[in-house]
Order: structure tokens, then sequence, then C-alpha cells
């Protein structure tokens, strides 16, 4: 955000988000390349995969990985590949993506006109080698050999017990639901060979970030310290799948110390019961973090010795926090958002689908295209898609609400090669009455006749699924 004029608000340069970024198509060319090579496998390399192995290894040239990956690309196309080479080929498509990300970023940076981070992210102190990440990182490399092609339930099977056996380490816990992720997505595919339609990029992306993630000191805890101070909720982020949700809260913190504010985040996640749907996720969300209510509220929280990491994030504790003054996230956006200090991005998060960077926008002319892109926003002669696929279903904002704004807070991510704004709240005229709307106004409960069905009738599931649990457990 351009700070527009002294009493507040912005202007988004729109412009630099519908410009071509120099490089980034050759790099996404460069890691689709050998993303293609993971479909048939690696175990008996075709001419074709030989020669993408090739290409894949000359995008690198020039880079400090460019001689390694040449002889890892040359042993993968002869079909000899070790754990050492597809850790080597993982890490250079990793670097390639978090090229682009970096690319990615600092349009976003130059677009919104925030200051970067005030230095680069440290390097985490390496943590202790643990056995059972060699084992993870076999069965990621017999899945490479096989290739999604060749998936079968015996092979996606094997990443059960190297699961169960990190789940009790909260170290591993990260990588564990990662592959616990991945290796259901794979089950319900088999076998491969059947597939009519392989999500390459996504696998790809899975292989390689869980190949990294099983090196010794990659799961290492990024630098943290206390803060204290206000911070400002801008607005809730909630995913949900069928046996887990999230929810992140993004805002602005005010150091009491007076230095400059910052972006920063607080999650929580937990599982769920697939029959807990909509609204009902809240009462599995709220009792882990009572910042859901006061960004509900639109109400401050005060931090005392609250852990910060580098990345932004907030390690919360209800202990350490109480809530404070009334806090319009609208006026938060209009007067605080264009100032804060992004954080830092840690190496390995460093990939274009991780971009999520807050915004406000008004002022802006709203297009109804009716075609597959549907909704966008025109500021200054140019269009942003806004993404409605992304608005949850567990609270009041809906596609019609946005389209109806004159204001919005979202989250801007690349998506299927171009920009994209994920809103989070809107301001709408009601009956002449300038209203908003949040997409997380429910997370601390609601008056709302929808909401509150919503919530009876997760309740009554909930309550119907602890019956039969304490029954199987007293039989």
């Amino acid at each position: 955000m351009v700070p527009a004029d002294p009493d507040g608000g912005g202007l988004m340069r729109t412009d630099l988000l519908t410009e071509p970024v120099s490089g980034l198509a050759e790099v996404l060319t460069a890691v689709d390349t050998f993303d293609r090579t993971l479909v048939g496998g690696l175990v008996r390399p075709q001419p074709a995969q030989a020669a993408a192995l090739a290409e894949f290894a000359d995008a690198l040239t020039g880079s400090p990985l460019a001689g390694a990956v040449a002889e890892a690309a040359e042993k993968a196309a002869a079909g000899g590949a070790g754990e050492e080479h597809l850790v080597l080929l993982a890490a250079a498509r990793t670097a390639l993506l978090g090229a682009a990300h970096d690319a990615l970023a600092a349009v976003v940076a130059q677009a919104t006109g925030r200051p970067d981070a005030a230095e680069p992210y440290p390097a985490p102190e390496p943590a202790a080698a643990v056995n059972v990440l060699a084992a993870a990182r076999s069965w990621l490399c017999d899945l490479a050999r096989a290739g999604w092609q060749g998936i079968h339930h015996e092979l996606v099977a094997d990443a059960a017990p190297v699961v169960s056996a990190m789940l009790p380490d909260p170290a591993l816990r990260r990588l564990a639901v990662l592959l616990d992720g991945f290796a259901a997505e794979l089950a319900a595919s088999c076998p491969g060979a059947t597939l009519e339609r392989i999500p390459v990029r996504r696998w790809a992306d899975l292989w390689a970030r869980g190949l990294l993630l099983a090196q010794p000191g990659a799961l290492a805890a990024p630098p943290a310290g206390p803060v204290s101070g206000r911070l400002l909720p801008l607005g809730v982020d909630l995913h949900e799948h069928a046996t887990a949700a999230q929810a992140q809260v993004h805002g602005v913190f005010e150091p009491a110390d007076g230095g400059p504010a910052r972006l920063v985040r607080a999650s929580v996640a937990v599982p769920k019961p697939d029959t807990v749907v909509g609204a009902g996720v809240w009462q599995l969300l709220r009792p882990r973090l009572s910042l859901l209510a006061a960004a509900g509220e639109g109400r401050a929280m005060e931090l005392t010795g609250m852990t910060l990491t580098a990345a932004g994030d907030l390690h919360w504790q209800d202990e350490l926090a109480k809530a404070g003054e009334p806090a319009d996230p609208f006026v938060t956006a209009r007067v605080a958002l264009a100032t804060a200090q992004a954080a830092g991005t840690p190496p390995l998060e460093r990939h274009p689908a991780r971009l999520a960077e807050p915004v406000f926008l008004e002022g802006y002319a709203v297009h109804q295209d009716g075609d597959e892109d549907g909704l966008r926003f025109e500021l200054a002669g140019h269009r942003l898609l806004v993404d409605t696929d992304r608005i949850p279903v567990a609270g009041p904002l809906t596609p019609e609400v946005v389209a109806a704004s004159t204001s919005c807070i979202g989250l801007l991510r690349w998506d299927a090669g171009r920009f994209v704004l994920q809103p989070l709240a809107v301001e709408t005229v009601v009956r002449k009455k300038t209203v908003a709307v949040h997409g997380g106004a429910w997370a601390g409960g609601t008056t709302d006749k929808v909401g509150v069905k919503a919530e009876k009738t997760a309740t009554d599931a909930v309550a119907v699924l602890r019956e039969r649990a304490g029954r199987l457990l007293r039989k």
C-alpha cells in the first residue's frame, strides 16, 4: 500500500501486479521440466526423462549448485540415483521456487510500498539428527523411483510406521503431518497406473518439501524471542478439511518499547470429525486461541512476554494475553497497515504458494466478468482477480457481499500464474450506512441466526461422537 494522504488510506499499485515478472516464466518452466520426470519414476528413466533432467540441470548453470546438480541429474538419468542425488535435485528445485518467491515478494513490496524486514531471516541452530528421519527419506526416495504412475498401496503404506514413530515427538510432528497427508492423497489415488489426471506440481512440492525437512537440522525451531505490546487483529484466514481445521489470525503488532509496527500471525490447528462443518469448526478452535474471540469482537489484545519468531509467528499462550480496547480492523488497515514491517521468510518456506500479504484496498470498481474468472476489482485501470473460492462458509462474508463492497482487507496471493486477492473482510453500504462484514465474525461466537443454527448442529454432532467414543472406551 502506498500512502495517498496524511490522513491515512492508500493506493495499491495494481499495475505492478499485472506486469510480467522478468525470468519468472523460465524458472517455473524449469521446475515443470523436473516435475514431469517424477511422473514415470526414476528407476528406469526413458530418453525423454533423461533429456528433461539435463535441461533442468542447465537451468542451474552459474549457480553454486550447478556442478552437484549436473552430476545428480546424470546419475538419475542413468537410473542410478541414490538418496544424496535425489536430495540435491529436490534442493535445486526448491532453490528455483525460492528465487521465484523472492521475485514475486519484491513485486508485492513495491506494489504496497511496505518496508521490508529489518534484517534477513537468520539461520536456525542445527538440531540433533534423528534416526527416524532416515526412514522418511528412504520412503520418499522409493516414491521418486516408482513415480506417480507406479504408486501402489503397499508402497504408500510404508509411510505409516514412519509417521507413527514421529507423531509423539513435538519436534517431528510438522514433518509427520506432512507425510501423513501426502500418503493419504497417494493412497486415495492408487494404483497410479490408472490415474487419468495427476497433480504433478502439488505432489512434487510435497515430495521435495518432505525430503528436505527430513534432513538433520531442517526442523530446528526458528529464532524467537519474547515481545510485549498491542496486537491489532486484521482478519481471520480459515482452512478446513475433512479431518482438520486451522485458523490463522493476521494482525499488526505495536511493540511497547516504541519500535516499528510489525505484521504478525497467530495460528491454531485442530483435528475434527468430518461431520463438523461450517460454523461448527469454531467450537473446536475457539477454546485453544482466545485471540479468535478478540478478532470476532473487533478488539485489541495486550501481550506480555509472548514469543514471536523471526518469521512473524506468535506462539500463542492465553495467559500472556488479555483483551484490550475496541480496535476496528478497518481503522488499523487505513492507519497502520501501510507502514507495518514485514517479517522474514524462512529458507524452506520460500515458495510462491506461501505468499499471503495483508493488504487494504478501497475506491475500486467491481467487475463481474461472467466467465470462469469471476469477480475482479479495478484500480487505476488495472483489474485484480478476487478469489471468492477461499471465502469460508463459517462466517457471514459471501461472494455477493464482496461484490457489493466499497473497501476490502485481504491477503494478496499468487495462484495459477497471477496475483489474486483473498478477502478477509469488506465494508459495504446497507440502507445508506457503511457496515463491515468479516469472514471471521463468528470466531468468538455469534447471535446470527445462520451461525447459531450451524453451531447447534455441530454441538449435537460432537455430543453424539463423544458419547459413542465413551461407550467404546467403556467396552
